[in-house]
């Protein structure tokens, strides 16, 4: 459907599903300034527009959802209702077919406060799992993981993306292990999981992330990753108060300017929690919703969800009565 609101001399974002006819210029001395698109640099707007390509055999023309399997006993949300093989297997079947366009397995916990989960044990938890899907499905898989011999089994299993929470910081192999991947997440962390909520404080959060995304996106570009096989995800939770995160999801659309497809991951945080007055994870489905289609209106490639269908629900009806995706 055509969007009868669009001017003429509108340009499309990333190649997706949302326009834009004026951009926001963000400065760490001056106010925030809106100003027409052709007062924006040419490398900038190179960036802005480019279709974001095929990645981990998914293209983005629409916005994409990843189906989120914790194989362990202490995620935030539902440690240990899939941590056993079957459950597991029957849930990442359900997320199928509930609309899921990647499915994201991870071996270790990265909620706040989360203690570190040796190698042997995470592959454990993973590779067994992932090769009963892969051997039952073609959907792309993720693993979630920040060690490199995780994803290296991993990948071996058959998987697709390498999602690493430290973006390259905690494994030095990392890098060399994700160029061999189909794609590879960088998200955005202060701090480890142990630390990450004890008073984090930034400069400018919003484009103090944007920053250190650019570095690690040039960090794995010297290591064998072409940017046009990075998802870059501003780490929503990771190391940021609730007033970080309601920051960083005013202005999530800046991360575009990173040249990169984007993931965004809100679902059932503890923002939502407080914000929204759900104090238990299992009770945020509608505010996660409502969080997802405010990053997809704002041109997000991905996100990151545990309720695969009634986001895709939600996603199919902005799409029908709002002329977008």
């Amino acid at each position: 459907m055509t969007d009868p609101a669009r001017p003429p001399g509108a340009l499309t974002l990333a190649g997706g599903w949302c326009w834009f006819d004026r951009i926001e210029r963000l400065s760490r001395t001056e106010p925030p300034q809106v100003v027409p698109i052709d007062a924006a640099p040419p490398e900038v707007l190179e960036r802005l527009t480019a279709p974001r390509g095929r990645l981990a055999r998914l293209s983005f023309e629409a916005p994409r959802l990843m189906g989120i399997l914790n194989l362990t006993p202490d995620s935030f949300s539902d440690g240990g209702r899939f941590d056993a093989p079957d459950a597991a297997l029957a849930q990442a079947q359900a997320m199928a077919a509930q609309g899921a366009d990647m499915l994201d397995l991870g071996g270790e916990s990265t909620r706040p406060g989360a203690v570190l989960v040796p190698e042997p044990e995470e592959i454990a938890r993973v590779v067994p799992v992932l090769s009963r899907i892969r051997a039952e499905s073609g959907i792309p898989l993720s693993v979630d993981t920040r060690k490199a011999a995780v994803a290296e089994a991993a990948l071996s299993a058959g998987a697709d993306l390498v999602n690493d929470v430290s973006a390259l910081s905690f494994d030095p192999r990392m890098g060399e292990v994700a160029a061999r991947a189909g794609g590879l997440c960088l998200m955005h962390a202060q701090g480890t999981p142990e630390t990450m909520q004890a008073n984090p404080r930034y400069e400018d959060v919003v484009l103090d992330v944007y920053d250190a995304l650019e570095e690690r996106i040039a960090l794995a570009e010297a290591r064998g990753v072409p940017r046009s096989r990075i998802l870059v995800d501003p780490g929503i939770g990771f190391g940021k108060t609730v007033q970080h995160n309601v920051s960083l999801l005013q202005r999530v659309s800046l991360y575009h300017g990173l040249g990169c497809a984007m993931l965004v991951g809100v679902s059932r945080k503890g923002f939502i929690g407080t914000l929204g007055g759900a104090a238990r994870a299992q009770d945020r489905m509608p505010g996660s919703v409502s969080v997802a289609l405010h990053a997809v209106r704002q041109g997000a490639q991905m996100v990151r969800v545990h309720d695969v269908g009634e986001t895709r629900q939600a996603l199919s009806l902005q799409q029908a009565v709002g002329g977008t995706a």
